[in-house]
């Protein structure tokens, strides 16, 4: 009965303490987090009013992208875009920072639980009279900080957020690595259409000049003739060679972004056609819930956000428990008998009394870095913004182009068929084919590159608007009569 009556005022206080620990521990010092408010327009200028029948895409940072690039039909491009995913290196290194930001969240909550730890020890020793003395020890501890202040709490938050972060940069990565994948194809495809073009106007100048060879033996045309036949050949089978050079710089891009080395890769050139399809638009209030690059960015306010909580809890006292148990014995035998056992048990409160400004120094910073996060972050959805708003420009500005430049095109090939006919007639002169012949062969090659351009924008304006949209009605349009071929 003594003892009973001994050992319940002693764990009155443990009781006490630990009923004060956990109450205190559902407090978290330091700012919640709310997002700030960044710089949102009603509607983008540069959407055309046309464009209003679309509807617009449904928002969500982490949802689904799907095949975006399927719009453009092309199984080559599927093909490739298959390979980006698995055998890109920058991808790949984005997805092992995501994977180290997610070890640093279990290792953040690891600070919940009690840290265990077991020792053994065998230890001999001479005295200097000749003694000897041997001695074994086992035990095991556990200690516990406990969470007052939530410093714990707070940086699992930094940590998730942290790890959300690194997820959307993973996002942003792969949808960034897509739409280069699939500029610099449709890159290379122009360069075929162009090549193409370039290797009939060589074979029509090289008749051109054997027909002006052949006037000047009979003495019909003048030599300077031939020199400007010769000269119109020449630049164009040097622009030729040039249009390879673009060509095969562009496939070992391809090469690379697919995750092999150029020497092992290569893509047959193909008949063309490409039509360029129209995008829907979000309003712009949405475009900060797609962009993954806009996620990360908001995260990481989260993460900073936190890290002012963890140096406020600086200045507050640690609580730790810890408990110990074990066996020493100066003999083997008798080591893991009851009368050697040992144990320990009590709470430990630490505080910092005088640090000369460290603490303060150190919230000052967290709070500078949030700061600078939430900068970060109105810059980036500025910037978000003039991305689609450029695209948005070039697509509506080209689409007309396209058919300004189609319609030079029709009255060069026109004009073309007229000064033949009239130079076979003898009522016009060489200077006049050759001057149409250059006109109707850069007019072509200029409505080629605009289709490019074309479907370049539409690449930058579906990365701008944050990928692919999934749902009946969402995905992007593509109808006959909406752009223009690359093609002709």
């Amino acid at each position: 009965m003594t003892q009973k009556a001994m050992t319940r005022p002693s764990s009155l206080p443990r009781c006490v303490v630990m009923a004060c620990a956990l109450l205190l521990g559902a407090c978290a010092v330091g700012p919640d987090y709310q997002r700030p408010d960044a710089p949102v327009t009603p509607t983008f200028k540069e959407a055309p009013a046309e464009w209003g029948q679309w509807k617009p895409a449904e928002p969500g940072d982490a949802s689904q992208r799907g095949d975006w690039w399927t719009v453009f039909g092309d199984p080559q491009l599927d093909a490739l875009m298959a390979r980006v995913k698995i055998s890109n290196q920058t991808i790949a290194a984005a997805e092992a920072q995501y994977r180290q930001a997610t070890a640093i969240l279990r290792a953040a909550r690891s600070g919940y639980f009690p840290v265990v730890g077991a020792q053994a020890s065998v230890d001999r020793s001479r005295s200097g009279n000749g003694n000897i003395s041997s001695g074994q020890t086992a035990t095991l501890s556990a200690s516990w900080e406990v969470d007052l202040w939530g410093r714990v709490r707070r940086q699992v938050e930094s940590s998730e957020a942290s790890a959300h972060a690194s997820e959307a940069d993973l996002a942003s990565t792969l949808l960034s690595t897509q739409a280069t994948l699939a500029q610099t194809y449709f890159l290379l495809r122009v360069a075929d259409a162009q090549q193409a073009l370039l290797q009939r106007t060589v074979a029509d100048y090289e008749k051109s000049l054997q027909l002006v060879r052949n006037q000047y033996q009979a003495g019909i045309a003048q030599r300077s003739d031939v020199l400007q036949s010769e000269t119109q050949l020449k630049s164009a089978q040097a622009q030729l060679i040039d249009i390879q050079i673009e060509r095969a710089q562009y496939e070992h891009a391809i090469a690379v972004l697919t995750g092999q080395p150029p020497a092992a890769f290569s893509l047959a050139p193909i008949d063309f056609t490409e039509t360029v399809p129209r995008v829907p638009v979000a309003v712009p209030s949405q475009l900060l819930e797609r962009r993954p690059d806009i996620g990360a960015a908001e995260r990481r306010m989260a993460a900073a956000n936190a890290q002012i909580g963890v140096a406020q809890a600086a200045y507050y006292p640690t609580l730790s428990l810890s408990a110990a148990g074990g066996f020493t014995s100066s003999s083997l035998e008798r080591w893991l008998s009851l009368p050697n056992r040992i144990w320990s048990f009590g709470p430990e409160l630490a505080m910092t009394l005088l640090d000369f400004g460290a603490r303060s120094a150190a919230k000052e910073q967290a709070i500078a870095v949030y700061d600078q996060t939430v900068a970060n972050y109105r810059q980036t959805v500025l910037t978000a913004f003039q991305e689609v708003e450029d695209n948005l420009a070039a697509a509506r500005l080209l689409e007309q182009e396209a058919v300004v430049q189609n319609e030079a095109l029709q009255s060069a090939r026109e004009a073309l068929s007229l000064v033949n006919n009239r130079y076979r007639a003898g009522t016009a002169g060489l200077l006049d084919v050759l001057t149409a012949q250059t006109a109707a062969y850069t007019a072509e090659r200029t409505a080629l590159s605009i289709a490019g351009r074309q479907l370049s924008a539409s690449v930058v304006l579906i990365k701008a608007l944050g990928g692919g949209w999934q749902g009946p009605g969402t995905a992007v349009a593509k109808e006959a009569g909406d752009g223009a071929a690359v093609a002709r």
